[in-house]
């Protein structure tokens, strides 16, 4: 698996975070779905970007996506 995939995988992980979070708020729960999702997310989103030679730029985001996208669907 490529840095590019993992960067990908994080983001959209960290993404689910989001509906996690707000539903436990809204619930009164304490958001530990949220903060595990995140953190995980964040932790591959961080990696990628560390071992990227010459890492990412937010100018690039949208092409790394559409290549991950467009190389696992089929």
């Amino acid at each position: 698996m490529d840095y590019d995939t993992i960067l990908v995988i994080g983001i959209a992980i960290s993404v689910l975070g989001v509906p996690s979070l707000i539903g436990a708020f809204s619930s009164g729960r304490a958001p530990r779905t949220a903060l595990l999702l995140f953190t995980l997310g964040g932790g591959m989103i961080a990696w990628a970007a560390s071992r990227q030679p010459g890492g990412y730029s937010f100018e690039t985001l949208p092409q790394v996506i559409g290549g991950v996208v467009t190389r696992l669907l089929p």
